[in-house]
């Protein structure tokens, strides 16, 4: 694509890459047929080719106006078109650069603003977070019906192995997980333990920095990162083996550290370094299957009431990570069926802070993602990040769980 940047950005790293990026895209279209809200809408504009012509223009020196804001907000940023795309096309970094132009030049007002503003303050600090949580869940049983389904039932992390293990590994435990679904963290503390791995949590790390980077705070999200380096890099230092990632969405957001602090003198190296070395948890129990298969045999079957899963693959797993296959072959060489679940590729709906802000678009993805899930009849539903658990868990009956607690529920049985 024949590419004419203004001067406002022709020359800074990020015009520089943002040319390269256009460079690549030859507007074949295949990137349509996997979008989840050019399938929804129908527009050409909603969909990343569309996107792509509109940071385009703007790059140019087209002023953006909010309708161009707009069609790049209903982006889910689940990645999908760049699993599809033949071209190689990094959209998803184009459309972080097209986005912080766009909020500059069009910048938000009213309940926009201020919903944004909260979101970005709220979330990411876990024990605020954690303290409106609780309070929400002390009333949930009187709460309405939409508030009532974005707060879980208040849960444990469960029993913490006593045993100490020379092997470690480091765990974020995030912002909104531990007040959430404490038994994630909690259920990979025991899987880890039966392989002979510790699990340990830095003091002073927090959220990965992917809420401020959804929302358009760069700056934010990068100190963000540098706050985390900071926390693990002692454990690092000291001999832990790596970062183990018990939520997808955090762990594709960790992936980008060395991108987002290439510019830092101080954090560039510490970032790679810390990129390397994170690892999703899939990843990880993949390569100690050998130890686990006969901790597996030694559970006997599974009761055929409780055979039927539908797993449902996040996008940050699947898009983002790059992870297919690897939890499925888990669940089902723990005794699990894994019922077939229709366009599997296409976001739920959760996608960080969209089901807030885009709440229509992402309601119709949810349905549409529920009925796929219970299409088989499971028994349960496993996925493998806290937003989409809670996302789907508002509208079913079934019990929706990280895979991991499924199993260490099925090791502990």
């Amino acid at each position: 694509m024949e590419t004419h940047l203004a001067d406002f950005i022709r020359h800074t790293s990020a015009g520089r890459e943002a040319e390269e990026i256009l460079r690549r895209c030859v507007h074949c279209g295949f990137c349509t047929a996997t979008c989840p809200t050019y399938q929804l809408l129908g527009d050409e504009l909603d969909g990343p080719r569309g996107r792509i012509y509109l940071i385009k223009q703007v790059l140019e020196g087209v002023e953006p106006t909010e309708k161009t804001r707009l069609h790049l907000d209903r982006c889910l940023s689940c990645r999908s078109c760049e699993t599809t795309c033949p071209s190689g096309v990094h959209y998803t970094r184009l459309l972080d650069i097209g986005r912080e132009v766009v909020e500059s030049k069009v910048p938000r007002t009213g309940s926009d603003a201020f919903m944004r503003g909260a979101l970005k303050n709220l979330l990411p600090r876990s024990t605020l977070f954690g303290a409106a949580m609780k309070l929400g869940q002390s009333v949930r049983l009187v709460l309405p019906g939409m508030l009532k389904a974005m707060v879980p039932p208040l849960s444990s992390a469960g029993p913490a192995p006593q045993t100490s293990h020379a092997r470690k590994l480091i765990a974020l435990a995030g912002c909104v997980q531990p007040s959430m679904y404490p038994n994630v963290n909690g259920a990979t503390r025991r899987v880890l333990d039966r392989l002979g791995i510790q699990m340990v949590e830095a003091a002073g790390a927090g959220c990965c920095g992917a809420v401020r980077a959804h929302l358009n705070a760069a700056e934010g999200a990068r100190d963000d990162a540098r706050r985390n380096i900071d926390a693990w890099w002692p454990l690092l230092e000291s001999g832990a083996e790596g970062l183990v990632m018990t939520a997808s969405g955090c762990g594709s957001h960790v992936l980008e550290y060395a991108y987002l602090l290439q510019d830092d003198p101080d954090y560039a190296l510490k970032a790679a370094r810390v990129v390397l070395a994170t690892r999703d948890i899939s990843e990880v129990i993949a390569a100690e299957v050998a130890g686990l298969e006969p901790l597996l045999q030694a559970c006997g079957p599974l009761p055929e009431a409780e055979r039927l899963l539908a797993f449902h693959s996040p996008c940050s797993l699947q898009h983002g990570l790059k992870i297919r296959g690897a939890v499925e072959s888990l669940l089902t060489a723990a005794g699990y069926t894994l019922t077939a679940v229709a366009d599997s590729h296409l976001c739920c709906g959760s996608a960080g802070t969209y089901s807030v802000l885009q709440s229509a678009i992402s309601k119709r993805l949810q349905d549409n993602k529920i009925t796929a899930l219970t299409a088989g009849k499971p028994a349960v539903i496993a996925s493998a990040n806290v937003g989409c658990m809670a996302h789907l868990q508002g509208v079913t009956a079934l019990p929706v769980k990280h895979w991991i607690e499924v199993l260490d529920a099925r090791l502990s049985a």
